[in-house]
């Protein structure tokens, strides 16, 4: 089948928006995404009500909720189904403070292609009572079907990924929390590789947790990150991971009353963010504008390219070549990854290093030209017999 060579969406209009594209061909969106105009203007915006105004925080407030609203939008929830935080690991922990391990169910199962932070935040929860298992991966990626088999009536919880950060493979997350309920655990997913590439419907999936930071492929910073809480769940939970913020109304400052936000805001902790809540809001805007199902196409040409450049140059590939199962990130194994990350940075190709690969991971801005260059780039600075063996 013949690919499009152009996107279903003014692909030069959006590149107009990121002013780094002038200098440096981004191919790391699995790490960080390059700034732009309206995530610039955000954080400007910001800056002037501190400098104008010295504190606003009515206005500062209604944009932390502009921003729930923003990324409740691109998962098919309400922003009364989301908490704020800073980072995706202080967001699983106060999921992880609300869960009792001293009761019958105890066991935490976690897929082998988990972000370390999500694993060492139930590996914590060892002293709490909970035992923790893994499902393993073979060959850079998981059998849906060894969740089933491995989740007992012992099972608190399931973590699984939407997307492996190391390589791309992508996993179905509707098919593992079936799988999960069946047995009566609860399922966690970070989808901080899969969000504002893919369509992603918590409603679909059934998922009673999802998070994800903003710094990649929604177009953000480091420093701001959200948490869905499925709303038959809300009122059953009292994260121990809380603050202000998590109370009915925090601007009560009753010191003496730990009460509990009827809305998954009740999972909020300390000062919310503000600055980085205004970022994010404008780039999870940029997504809506762009189209997730439009992203997710043009994704899928763009990692076409990639894979069969990627063999027509000698590489070798980490991970599936499955278009279906994959996100925007094509891996591919070097010696010495962070040597190459150095080297291509100097060709003007900024990619990211991750142990025994180089990460390829164009977003929606991207152009089929940018990923031949890459592609150039990296055989020149990794050929194909200084490669390790296939992983």
């Amino acid at each position: 089948m013949r690919l499009p060579s152009t996107p279903a969406y003014d692909l030069e209009h959006w590149r107009r928006q990121i002013p780094l594209l002038a200098s440096h061909i981004p191919m790391n969106n699995c790490s960080q995404a390059p700034q732009t105009l309206a995530t610039r203007a955000a954080a400007e915006q910001y800056l002037e009500s501190w400098n104008t105004s010295g504190m606003d925080w009515d206005a500062w407030m209604h944009e932390v909720t502009r921003a729930k609203q923003a990324f409740a939008t691109l998962i098919n929830a309400s922003a009364d189904d989301v908490a704020l935080f800073s980072s995706v690991s202080e967001a699983a922990s106060a999921v992880a403070s609300a869960l009792d391990f001293m009761r019958a169910r105890r066991h935490i199962l976690v897929s082998d292609v988990e972000f370390p932070t999500v694993s060492h935040v139930w590996l914590a929860q060892q002293p709490r009572g909970a035992r923790v298992s893994w499902v393993p991966a073979v060959d850079g990626a998981i059998n849906t079907a060894t969740y089933a088999a491995l989740i007992t009536d012992e099972t608190a919880l399931v973590s699984a990924c939407h997307g492996y950060y190391l390589n791309g493979f992508m996993q179905d997350v509707a098919t593992i929390t079936t799988a999960a309920h069946a047995r009566g655990a609860l399922c966690f997913v970070d989808a901080y590789q899969t969000l504002g590439t893919t369509p992603v419907d918590v409603q679909a999936m059934d998922v009673d947790f999802l998070a994800t930071g903003n710094l990649k492929f929604l177009m953000g910073v480091p420093g701001v990150a959200f948490l869905y809480v499925k709303r038959a769940l809300i009122e059953t939970l009292r994260p121990t991971v809380t603050g202000w913020f998590g109370r009915t109304n925090p601007f009560a400052f009753d010191a003496r009353t730990l009460d509990w936000s009827t809305t998954a805001s009740r999972f909020d902790a300390g000062t919310p963010p503000i600055m980085n809540a205004y970022i994010a809001r404008a780039g999870m805007e940029m997504i809506h504008a762009v189209g997730p199902a439009k992203i997710r196409a043009w994704h899928e040409v763009l990692g076409a390219r990639l894979i069969d450049g990627g063999r027509a140059r000698g590489l070798t590939l980490h991970g599936t070549a499955d278009l279906a199962r994959k996100t925007a990130n094509t891996a591919f194994v070097v010696d010495d990854s962070h040597q190459v990350e150095a080297e291509l940075r100097t060709r003007g190709i900024i990619a990211s290093a991750r142990g025994p690969v180089i990460r390829l991971a164009p977003h929606f801005y991207n152009s089929l030209d940018d990923v031949d260059q890459a592609l150039d780039a990296l055989a020149a600075v990794a050929p194909p017999a200084a490669q390790g063996v296939h992983a």
